[in-house]
């Protein structure tokens, strides 16, 4: 009589063995694999997942354009000075923005830029306005002769005239 030695669980099994359907024999899907199981996701048809979810309400078209022209406005200011003159633009939009956000906040989203708009155009326009100050102000003393060149020049229109006043 020979003794059997109890079959190791690696041993393949004998040939033509088929495991009874959903037995323990059988390995699952992903065994072995060095990458997790795919997520299982609901059939489609349940609705949302969470109750009382919607989605979120569209953004105001004007508060993106009035934040983009409160950008181009300051960075205008830095490179060139041409695009300053959109800082009332952006200024007008953003509060045109804000107020009808705030009259209907479930109809539109996008609070945060049209407030960033119409700060950065109100900053934007502030900078204008004391930019163009000065450039008249340098305008008003070089018509007046402010800038010439001979210290002893004395003429009395000029003793009269505001470049006068300020020396």
């Amino acid at each position: 009589m020979t003794e059997e030695q109890p079959g190791n669980a690696y041993d393949p099994p004998p040939p033509g063995y088929q495991p009874p359907p959903g037995s323990y024999g059988q390995q699952p899907p992903n065994w072995g694999s060095a990458y997790p199981p795919p997520p299982q996701y609901p059939p489609p048809g349940y609705g949302p997942p969470h109750p009382g979810f919607s989605p979120p309400p569209p953004k105001h078209g004007q508060a993106t354009a009035a934040m983009i022209f409160g950008i181009v406005s300051l960075a205008g200011l830095v490179t060139c000075f041409l695009p300053i003159l959109l800082a009332p633009v952006a200024w007008i939009l953003g509060a045109k923005a804000v107020k009808e956000i705030d009259a209907n906040p479930g109809a539109y989203s996008g609070r945060g830029e049209a407030s960033a708009g119409k700060i950065m155009g109100i900053v934007g326009t502030c900078l204008l306005v004391l930019a163009l100050l000065v450039v008249t102000v340098i305008i008003i003393i070089g018509v007046n002769g402010g800038f010439d060149d001979d210290p002893y020049y004395d003429d009395p229109y000029y003793s009269d005239s505001i470049v006068g006043i300020l020396r």
